[in-house]
């Protein structure tokens, strides 16, 4: 597996800020009954999955004790069984304690978006599409989830509204045709990327001619999008999305399309089942 890149530190620190900000308040009530004292802690994965999370772990944990040593027995992206013992951490019970959900929270959400990417991911091996996620995220945690998106195999779409320019109906329509939309967009935005969606195979041509960084062919039906593939001729990649589930997904990316992009991947997820518990593991 090759080495998923590191999220930007800056945003790690700032979730985990945010997120402990609004656990702990003025402080951890329950927590200040226990005796501060060394102590273990193992994090226990209780079903299938794909790790992803692990910055946000470490950093929610090292925000309330500096000295907390993590031993992680898994890799991010590394798909796991339940029961799987994914790290043994040693610090203080207290900080231990008050960091629990919190680490819990992003690694139970981070590792859900991973496994169902990896099931997307899957599912088209071998046909050459790739998946892509979308910016339908949980607020404030678009970074986080893109990067386990990558966790899980998949691909990045744009990260916001700032780093793409991507042309709909809307802007076909003011613009007056595709060719005009495109023209418009490349000089106002030369240096960015640029999406064009069109509804017609005369409006792939349009875009083709005229020239763009990805076409999406969100509405076309399989014989469309089979007739879109072979007018491009790998000239520009294709792009389908919106409605893609898993009954759908094998035969979209079987009529040769480059990407799939796939809003479910980060806002139909459920939580994996973690747990953290004081004490040494189980022995299995």
């Amino acid at each position: 597996m090759d080495p998923i890149p590191s999220p930007p530190e800056a945003v790690v620190q700032a979730n985990v800020l945010a997120a402990l900000g609004e656990d702990l308040g003025s402080g951890d009530v329950t927590a200040a009954l226990l005796e501060d004292q060394p102590a273990s802690a193992y994090l226990l994965c209780k079903e299938g999955a794909v790790v992803a999370g692990r910055p946000w772990f470490d950093a929610t944990h090292r925000a309330l004790d500096p000295q907390v040593r993590i031993d992680w027995q898994v890799v991010e992206g590394q798909r796991v069984d339940a029961g799987t013992v994914l790290a043994l951490l040693h610090g203080h019970t207290r900080a231990l304690v008050s960091a629990e959900r919190t680490s819990l929270n992003f690694m139970q959400t981070l590792c859900a978006t991973a496994t169902v990417t990896a099931q997307y991911v899957a599912a088209v091996a071998g046909t050459g599409a790739r998946i892509l996620d979308t910016r339908k995220t949980v607020p404030g945690l678009r970074m986080a989830q893109k990067y386990a998106v990558r966790c899980g195999g998949g691909m990045n779409h744009r990260i916001g509204l700032f780093d793409t320019v991507m042309l709909k109906e809307n802007h076909v329509r003011a613009a007056g045709s595709i060719t005009a939309a495109i023209a418009m967009a490349r000089a106002a935005q030369p240096t960015l990327p640029l999406v064009v969606e069109v509804e017609t195979l005369e409006e792939l041509h349009d875009a083709l001619a005229a020239g763009c960084d990805r076409i999406l062919i969100d509405d076309f039906d399989a014989q469309m999008r089979r007739e879109a593939v072979r007018m491009a001729a790998g000239r520009v990649p294709l792009e389908v999305s919106g409605s893609v589930d898993m009954a759908t997904l094998a035969g979209i990316a079987a009529d040769g399309v480059d990407y799939i992009s796939i809003g479910a991947l980060t806002k139909h997820v459920r939580a994996i089942d973690l747990s953290l518990k004081l004490g040494p593991p189980p022995a299995r």
